[in-house]
């Protein structure tokens, strides 16, 4: 650990991510002492990034809502977490962890003195854990979901860490298995909070007469989170299939990218979101209507807007499954639409399971994608029925949330009376 802050320190002069992570890591325990007083009761969440901060996000909103008498604690281990929601309202202190040395983690505990801790899926940080443990915090590990091959089930002292959490609320039986086999017992399976929260989002999600009017009646092909590997497969498929609109929201939005994504759309009557809502926002009103009626791509080069738009669409594709890992599924599938994903989709439960009812599809390049959106669009009974197979998926998983925050705080409250 020492050695990857100190690459992460040197990557931080050529890196502008990097650079952010580390000028965050000098504020910590100046915020922490800032936020946290003597006899504050903490409950602390900590989650790697954006798409591990929704998947505890409807627990942390929940315990915020029945028990003012907890501060809450969210850190972040990236920056594309900690940047995006760095003032999000529902914790009362917000930062980075520190990294996992002894020095470190013992540094931020004696300040924090968390009460509970509730680490969302992959984070199992050893110093900071064992720390706890001796200071007797409660810890509980959230939608966690292990799998053959990880280090804790190939070496006997890897397996340490794992020992240090009071429960893990895992999301599959695979996982229940793989810890009894290293004598890990105290397990749950609860499925994945994260259906939990798309569920909410889809309750919420906002009209946008902006998108209305751009798919205009016609069917609608949506790319969330697109990287430039799902491109190079979909964008050719569509040049045959002109009838359909396509949404495109790359993961990425800076101007180089956009302007990449623009060349390969040459030809095509292509009109950004932002300049959509310029126009209205300048009093043109009924051009930008005309505009987006008559254009066959747009492009969202705007955050927030995703999880709204996938409602005005009959197929959906979610990018990320030629990289680190495919982005978030349910977020389309709450709609009731097959959902399409590149092949790295093994880690993710709600993928595999999805694929397995058939209400979503993988392909690994321009043949497979073309072969499943074939069968898809020839045949509207089957496309009807995957997108029912997805939502009815969504609809039966949900309820993760309940289960953690009813085991956690009802156990609190017994303690609490115990000690009375």
């Amino acid at each position: 650990m020492a050695l990857y802050a100190f690459a992460a320190w040197l990557a931080s002069f050529i890196n502008p991510k990097v650079k952010k992570l580390i000028e965050g890591h000098r504020d910590i325990l100046t915020t922490v002492r800032n936020g946290i007083k003597e006899g504050d009761r903490i409950v602390w969440f900590h989650v790697a990034s954006l798409g591990e901060f929704e998947q505890g996000r409807p627990l942390m909103e929940l315990v915020r809502k029945n028990h003012p008498e907890y501060k809450i604690l969210l850190t972040f281990f990236s920056p594309s977490g900690y940047e995006v929601r760095k003032n999000y309202e529902g914790a009362d202190v917000i930062c980075y962890i520190p990294f996992d040395t002894k020095r470190g983690a013992n540094r931020f505990l004696d300040i924090v003195k968390p009460e509970i801790a509730i680490f969302i899926k992959y984070e199992f940080w050893y110093f900071f854990l064992t720390g706890m443990r001796k200071r007797g915090t409660r810890i509980y590990s959230v939608s966690s979901i292990f799998r053959d091959g990880q280090i804790f089930f190939r070496f006997k002292n890897a397996a340490k860490v794992l020992r240090q959490f009071d429960h893990l609320f895992v999301q599959n039986q695979k996982s229940v298995d793989l810890l009894a086999g290293i004598n890990i017992h105290n397990t749950t399976i609860v499925g994945d909070t994260r259906l939990d929260r798309v569920m909410e989002i889809h309750n919420q999600a906002k009209d946008l007469p902006l998108v209305q009017a751009f798919k205009n009646g016609q069917k609608t092909f949506i790319a969330g989170s697109s990287w430039d590997p799902d491109e190079h497969i979909y964008l050719p498929y569509f040049s045959n299939h002109l009838d359909w609109k396509l949404i495109i929201a790359p993961h990425e939005i800076d101007e180089p990218r956009l302007a990449r994504l623009m060349k390969q759309l040459e030809g095509r009557k292509v009109l950004r979101y932002t300049d959509a809502e310029k126009m209205i926002a300048e009093g043109g009103k009924e051009a930008a209507q005309q505009m987006l009626k008559e254009s066959d791509v747009l492009i969202v080069d705007c955050f927030g807007k995703l999880s709204s738009i996938y409602r005005y669409g009959e197929i959906a594709l979610v990018g990320g499954g030629f990289g680190a890992g495919i982005h978030n599924v349910p977020e389309a599938a709450v709609y009731g639409i097959p959902v399409l994903f590149g092949p790295n989709n093994k880690k993710f439960n709600e993928a595999q399971e999805l694929k397995e009812c058939k209400g979503a599809f993988e392909y690994t390049d321009e043949q497979s994608f073309a072969e499943v959106m074939d069968q898809l669009i020839n045949d509207p009974e089957y496309l009807q029925q995957a997108g029912k197979r997805a939502g009815d998926y969504i609809n039966t998983h949900t309820g993760a949330t309940l289960k953690c925050y009813n085991a956690i705080f009802g156990e609190q409250k017994a303690k609490e009376k115990e000690a009375e």
